[in-house]
């Protein structure tokens, strides 16, 4: 008896292998072709669009269904490949470092750039251009569509040319691919963004879950609010097609003092919808050269785009502050990038959260585009009772003297401050080799508390 062969799932990576080797293939006869007919020599066809791409209506890769769904021209195709190459088989591209033999350099008509690190062949605009329209001008103009603003490329963010050295042709720019369409067409999936100068923002999770956060019922009335955007807010835009009439996305403001629970609560938004939430470090956008912040914000506006991604600007009063009357040409740009920030802002599809200590300190221009406005008070007595209780770990034991009702009615502290007290009085309890938690301790944890905002007990 025959026993049965188990089949097996292949993987995303390596069904794109599979049809990106199929593609490549394709690419290279393109190639060969081009030059081919580039230097009049004898060649099976008359044009490269006698060369069949390869069929992909049964093919299951990432790769192929993109091409579907986007129903990609034969142009369209060879210039995303062009634009992939260098990433995952650059040494297909090194037929154009030939020499022009005639003129001992190397042939404009190819365009391309080297890199500093690669030293592969990177395709430019003119590179685009040679490949899919020859030295046929009427062409090559209808290539340049493909670089269009309205041009699914662009809308779409999947390629583009980047900026030409000032004064030189616009398509000597290098020919360009969003770096998650790599991920997505090689190992089939999103990498998640590092937190550097090209993206500053740091994802944040968190380990509670909703019922672990303890706020008054007004601010919960508030929050839940936010909860039902998140979860029918694409049926009102989409299927109710209130598109017209709402702006995209949900902006809101929580202010109060800090350790109240305003990041905590960015971070179990994320966790209920499941979605990624990025804190924007501020430190890394806001400069005070002209343009630059502009420029540091559309990094994270950018790489954020169609993911419906959770933004959390943490002390917004850095960036979302009140603007200035003009006196220089400084304070004109400062007004510009508010003005950039709001529109921005109101671009963004998703849900953005500016936290501030106090509301005031956040300009009324971004306040009138806020769908809510949330005020994260220090928690009263009921609720510093309930923090405490939630605080502690399993593992350790309260002493028969220690009264936590007492200690939250006395003590006005934040949701924050309070974990500080736990900890130290944790340690301290590990530190004597057992899991009694002492009110002295809890009582010392207090004062350093209340040392670091000037106060004593």
């Amino acid at each position: 008896m025959v026993s049965e062969v188990p089949i097996v799932k292949k993987e995303a990576y390596h069904l794109n292998a599979l049809d990106l080797l199929d593609e490549i293939n394709w690419f290279e006869k393109v190639i060969q072709t081009r030059l081919k007919i580039h230097y009049g020599e004898e060649c099976e066809v008359a044009s490269i669009y006698e060369i069949a791409a390869p069929e992909l209506s049964e093919r299951e890769s990432i790769y192929t269904e993109f091409i579907r769904f986007y129903d990609l021209s034969f142009s369209e195709r060879l210039m995303l490949m062009l634009a992939l190459l260098p990433h995952v088989c650059p040494q297909v591209l090194d037929v154009f470092f030939a020499k022009n033999q005639s003129k001992d350099r190397i042939n404009t008509e190819f365009g391309g750039l080297k890199g500093a690190a690669h030293s592969g062949f990177i395709p430019t605009g003119e590179t685009a251009m040679f490949l899919i329209a020859g030295n046929d001008l009427s062409k090559r103009f209808q290539v340049q569509q493909l670089f269009d603003a309205d041009h699914l490329f662009k809308i779409h963010n999947i390629l583009w040319l980047g900026s030409s050295p000032a004064n030189e042709p616009i398509f000597c720019g290098q020919l360009l691919i969003n770096d998650e369409y790599v991920d997505l067409f090689t190992g089939g999936k999103l990498r998640k963004p590092n937190f550097s100068m090209d993206f500053p923002a740091k994802r944040i999770t968190s380990t509670l879950e909703w019922q672990d956060l303890v706020v008054d019922d007004h601010t919960m009335q508030q929050l839940n609010d936010i909860k039902i955007w998140l979860e029918h807010g694409s049926k009102l835009m989409n299927e109710w097609g209130m598109k017209k009439q709402l702006k995209p996305g949900y902006k809101a403001l929580f202010h109060g003092p800090p350790g109240t629970g305003k990041t905590l609560t960015a971070g179990l938004f994320g966790k209920l919808a499941g979605l990624d939430v990025y804190r924007v470090d501020l430190s890394m956008v806001v400069s005070k050269y002209i343009g630059e912040t502009e420029k540091n914000l559309e990094k994270v506006f950018a790489k954020a785009e169609h993911k419906n991604w959770i933004l959390f600007f943490d002390e917004a009063d850095a960036l979302f502050g009140k603007r200035t009357s003009i006196s220089d040409a400084h304070d004109k740009y400062a007004n510009q990038e508010i003005a950039y920030l709001l529109q921005r802002l109101e671009d963004y599809n998703g849900l953005v959260i500016l936290s501030s200590n106090m509301r005031s300190n956040v300009d009324e221009a971004f306040g009138r585009r806020l769908q809510s406005v949330i005020h994260f008070p220090v928690p009263k007595s009921h609720e510093r009772f309930t923090l405490w209780q939630k605080a502690f770990s399993d593992q350790c034991q309260l002493a028969d003297d220690l009264d936590l009702y007492a200690i939250a009615e006395k003590y006005e502290l934040a949701g924050g401050s309070i974990i500080n007290v736990v900890q130290y009085a944790s340690l301290m309890a590990l530190n004597r080799k057992e899991n009694v938690i002492r009110q002295n301790d809890i009582l010392e944890g207090i004062r350093k508390e209340f040392r670091k905002e000037g106060k004593t007990v």
